[in-house]
């Protein structure tokens, strides 16, 4: 019998013998994958039996640890402050995250952004970045480069990991989610001491946080707008995170009167420049970065208290485009 059958049997023995993988044994399976010491047919049945039970917190520990070691990072000399990951795309509104994104940089906060993108209508960071004026990584090197020279990178994560990009990509055979969705976004190439992530599912908030808690990182969650990590203006936030091992929530009201958000007919990237220049105006916009920066603030402890964390992100927000050496390198 083939290695690794022997989880395919773990997760396929029927309703009443079938069980989750252990922490040691999701990351000995993901490490055989790693490693392609499997067969393309046990690869299906392995992730089509995942999502039938759905990843437990040490099963999603377990395949990140497996897939972070076999990562070109490993080794490598960076100091991202954040580790931002961005899968989703924004289908509803612009992505107001990735101004946030810059301007923590502009603070003094490198953020290693990764993520991916699909042929469909979303807008993904790579389309807003270009209409900033800015770049995708295209390799490895390019991100670090990137770190260096200006504290900000966007790296794909077929650039990054094909694997994983391959293992993701079996939705559009199979028609399932993968785990791949969930592990990608807690992979923290290069060890970033806080990781943002955002959420569509509520339920996947509590798996984040319980396989950071095993993996000892610390990580903030977010039911994002589209599932990326930005803050919803107008609706209620739960905000999650584990620091030092320890579980947190908390509760923000909303920034807006509900339902003032409209969908935007179509994704404006030349608004969303202006916006960013200062050149227009958009509540909703606006309000999106505050209440995200405000979140990523919580996170860092540089103000634990909502109203400060808001208080402070409006300033930043404000400031964004006053000149300095530091500041200028990024746009």
């Amino acid at each position: 019998m083939h290695p690794f059958a022997r989880f395919i049997q773990i997760l396929g023995k029927g309703r009443n013998g079938m069980r989750a993988l252990t922490l040691e044994e999701a990351y000995e399976a993901m490490q055989m994958i790693a490693c392609y010491d499997v067969e393309p047919e046990q690869i299906g049945a392995f992730l089509m039996l995942m999502r039938v039970k759905e990843e437990s917190a040490e099963e999603v520990a377990g395949f990140t640890r497996a897939l972070r070691e076999s990562l070109p990072t490993q080794g490598k000399e960076m100091a991202p402050a954040i580790d931002w990951a961005a899968y989703a795309g924004k289908k509803r509104q612009l992505p107001w995250f990735l101004l946030a994104a810059l301007i923590l940089v502009r603070q003094g906060y490198p953020v290693c952004m990764h993520g991916m993108n699909r042929s469909d209508d979303r807008v993904y960071v790579p389309e807003a970045l270009d209409a900033l004026g800015m770049e995708a990584a295209n390799s490895l090197q390019e991100a670090m480069e990137g770190l260096n020279e200006t504290g900000f990178c966007y790296l794909p994560i077929s650039k990054l990991s094909p694997l994983t990009a391959q293992l993701i990509a079996t939705r559009e055979l199979l028609g399932l989610r993968p785990p791949l969705q969930t592990v990608a976004r807690m992979l923290n190439p290069f060890n970033a001491p806080l990781s943002l992530i955002g959420v569509f599912h509520p339920n996947y908030a509590a798996i984040h946080t319980a396989a950071a808690r095993i993996e000892g990182r610390r990580i903030v969650v977010c039911k994002g707008e589209g599932g990326e990590f930005e803050r919803i203006p107008d609706r209620p936030l739960q905000l999650s995170g584990c620091d030092q091992g320890e579980l947190w929530d908390e509760s923000w009201q909303p920034l807006m009167q509900a339902g003032t958000a409209l969908r935007e007919q179509r994704l404006n990237l030349h608004h969303y420049c202006e916006v960013w220049e200062g050149d227009c105006e958009d509540a909703y916009g606006e309000a999106a970065v505050v209440g995200t920066l405000a979140m990523v603030i919580r996170a860092l402890e540089l103000e634990r208290a909502e109203d400060a964390a808001h208080r402070l992100a409006s300033r930043w927000w404000r400031d964004r485009h006053r000149s300095d050496s530091a500041r200028e390198a990024i746009l």
